[in-house]
């Protein structure tokens, strides 16, 4: 049974954190931001307001677009590294928030992949169950996971959240998932991590915290695996479904760094105004990049009927992904 993805939405926290304003306590200036990045500025999270908090915000606007009341979910998926606690799982907080009956909800951890691992998830749920009803979010607040002083990491994430709600049914506008890839490599897990908390790096009562509770990545061998990995990922879905780059209207790339972007681009031979950008605004906002930026290009009328999409997204795992969209 195929799944269709009948409606979408973003949110992001209201303020603003531009280069300038970073460039007043951390090393470094806007220009070289932007020349490295194509970041602009992010947006972050007030003090108090969580993963869950903007997570229901993305998949408020998510279930009106679908014209879908929050009653009727069956299946929540949250897609974070962010979550509001270890336990309980944030798709429960979201769910409760929501007003959503009782049921089925868990979190997704791929870290910047995480959206489409749930993506694949749903679209299992919906072949199982033809009546389901899956609201798949992707949110994040990567600032409470953040080292200021570290401007290798500090000046490239942003807080947000997007959503997707995927049925079996499909509507006026909906876009139909045609496919789905899910790809990964353990052997290069230590290039990207937060491992200050886990089990394997625990934390004792009045221990100050140290580096390894904030992201620690190590950027260029990310770059490198980040374009080659989509590139083929992107290639490899196109393959099975007997497309070239050239029948895809739109590519939603995750939004890590734009030369990343321009890289994958150049690889799959797509020029760059078939690629969806907005990291200028965000910054990389991980498990909500690809669902905010889908949610973000449907609201400016750039994907009308007819086209297909490409999405794709690469995270710490290192995993990588890939999605067809048929609207």
């Amino acid at each position: 049974m195929s799944a269709h993805i009948i409606g979408t939405g973003a949110f992001a926290p209201e303020r603003v954190v531009t280069n300038i304003d970073l460039q007043r306590f951390v090393d470094t200036n806007d220009e070289w931001i932007v020349s490295r990045t194509g970041i602009r500025e992010r947006r972050i999270a007030e003090p108090g307001q969580s993963c869950s908090m903007l997570g229901v915000e993305a998949a408020k606007r998510a279930l009106e677009d679908a014209k879908v009341a929050a009653t009727d979910v069956t299946h929540v998926l949250v897609a974070t590294f962010s979550p509001d606690a270890y336990i309980p799982s944030t798709a429960y907080i979201l769910r409760e928030k929501l007003g959503i009956p009782r049921g089925m909800a868990m979190d997704v951890s791929a870290a910047c992949s995480g959206f489409l691992f749930a993506l694949e998830t749903a679209r299992a749920f919906v072949a199982l169950y033809p009546e389901a009803m899956v609201l798949v979010v992707g949110s994040e607040v990567i600032s409470s996971r953040l080292n200021w002083e570290d401007r290798g990491t500090c000046v490239l994430f942003g807080d947000g959240a997007g959503a997707a709600v995927v049925t079996g049914k499909p509507s006026q506008g909906s876009a139909e998932v045609l496919d789905v890839l899910l790809d990964g490599d353990g052997s290069f897990s230590d290039l990207l991590v937060v491992r200050g908390g886990g089990s394997a790096t625990p934390m004792k009562l009045g221990q100050t915290v140290s580096e390894d509770f904030f992201v620690q990545m190590q950027g260029r061998e990310i770059f490198k695996h980040a374009v080659r990995s989509m590139a083929a990922i992107c290639q490899q879905i196109l393959e099975k479904n007997g497309l070239t780059p050239s029948d895809i209207d739109l590519v939603v790339p995750h939004q890590a760094n734009i030369r990343i972007i321009e890289s994958l681009a150049g690889r799959l031979d797509v020029p760059m105004d078939k690629v969806f950008v907005n990291i200028e605004k965000y910054g990389n906002t991980s498990a909500a990049s690809i669902p905010l930026a889908l949610a973000e290009a449907q609201e400016k009328a750039l994907i009308p009927p007819g086209s297909k999409v490409m999405l794709t997204a690469f995270g710490g795992g290192l995993n990588w992904a890939a999605a067809l969209l048929q609207y």
